[in-house]
């Protein structure tokens, strides 16, 4: 009876240190994503330098959007219909800049 206890009391402290080896490990790697983490500003200078079209596009398409509101809602019909048309040709742009910079990366 001893001799499986004794048996049973090795491979639970044999069992605990491999646990124990896994749990450190989890840590250690855990610790070191931690450590590369990007910050917000550092992802999007980051994400800018590699494909500063998109983020171009996308800030002339917003303000073309919002001029034109503003213009239709200062009953200037034209210049509504003048920012519309700008905000396509805007988003065309940023689609395009989009799909370039999707096919660089894929070269790298």
């Amino acid at each position: 009876m001893t001799s499986s206890t004794g048996r049973n009391r090795n491979e639970n402290e044999s069992l605990n240190a491999d646990e124990l080896s896994w749990i450190q490990l989890r840590e250690e790697i855990g610790s070191e994503s931690l450590k590369n983490e990007e910050t917000f500003k550092e992802k999007f200078a980051r994400k800018f330098y590699e494909n500063p079209f998109v983020p171009i596009g996308c800030a002339v398409t917003a303000s073309a959007l919002m001029y034109g509101l503003w213009s239709f809602r200062q009953g200037r019909p034209k210049m509504s219909q003048k920012m519309m048309r700008l905000r396509i040709a805007a988003q065309g742009f940023t689609v395009v800049g989009l799909m370039i910079g999707v096919g660089i990366s894929a070269a790298k």
